[in-house]
């Protein structure tokens, strides 16, 4: 049992499956976070399942490829150790105690284009750590990326529904409505590009306060993700630069063979930036 070699101080969040709880190591006195995943609320579904095995082989996988590239792993929670027993699974991660963006973005509504370029910038150095590694996470929204509003720090969580890019073909419905790529709703075979189209999605959410696909009932948000069809009101997007716009567009795009790559996203946004500093 991990409370042999932890101390459990304080539950701090609670999910689906499990509860993340705040733990001190008995030996060093340093702070970490615990997910305990209850076996028993797993579904008979192969997915739930494949979660108990695929979550930290991936915090594995990432954690492995750290050394050889420090500053985009920074940003994706890191595995410590894990404890197995009958009952549970725990994982032990780095302790990173800020709220969740989607906690940030509910109190400050829309963030401002200046503000949001470094979180996105972030993110997409996150994901490309992940896709470089063979990983692709197929679940990112705001409730999944750790957030420190001051420093503007981010910590990518929660991999427990992802795919590996070099075992067989990824087609398994995951994600959650808002923010899953079309192509994993039609029931295609997909690639890491998934993950682009949901980092698009919440730039857009960062930039307008709301979202570009909504619906009341899920099946009017899945038809709305399909038709893909993406607006920028102008009572929202009209002060925001033409570069962000055309950045969504190629982010938030159907064709798959037309969105962008993390790589080309991160290279685009490097550009902005280059061209900004220039203006000053």
């Amino acid at each position: 049992m991990f409370t042999t070699d932890y101390e459990l101080l304080e539950e701090i969040g609670r999910g689906r499956f499990g509860v993340v709880s705040k733990i001190k190591s008995r030996k060093t006195g340093e702070l970490f976070a615990v997910k305990s995943i209850d076996k028993s609320s797993l579904s008979d579904d192969s997915i739930d399942k494949q979660s108990l095995i695929n979550e930290p082989k991936a915090l594995h996988l990432l954690s492995l490829s750290s050394t050889s590239s420090p500053s985009p792993s920074c940003h994706v929670t890191r595995l410590h150790s894990t404890y197995d027993s009958p009952s549970h699974l725990h994982l032990i991660l780095d302790y990173f105690p800020f709220p969740s963006l989607y906690d940030v973005v509910s109190l400050h509504r829309r963030v401002p284009e200046p503000e949001a370029r470094p979180i996105i910038f972030s993110l997409l150095h996150a994901i490309l750590h992940c896709h470089v590694s063979g990983v692709v996470h197929r679940d990112i929204k705001p409730d999944n990326i750790l957030f420190d509003p001051n420093t503007k720090k981010l910590k990518l969580c929660d991999f427990g529904s992802c795919g590996f890019i070099n075992e067989g073909p990824l087609n398994e419905v995951v994600g959650t409505p808002y923010y899953v790529a079309p192509e994993i709703l039609q029931g295609h075979e997909y690639n890491e590009k998934v993950d682009v189209w949901s980092v698009g999605v919440v730039l857009y959410v960062l930039l307008a306060g709301f979202l570009p696909f909504y619906g009341e009932r899920v099946e009017e948000i899945f038809d709305k993700v399909l038709r893909a069809n993406l607006r920028f009101p102008s009572w929202v997007f009209g002060g925001l630069s033409s570069s962000v716009k055309d950045l969504l567009r190629r982010m938030v795009c159907k064709d798959v063979s037309r969105r962008f790559s993390a790589q080309e996203a991160l290279s685009k946004l490097f550009q902005f930036f280059f061209f900004f500093l220039q203006k000053l």
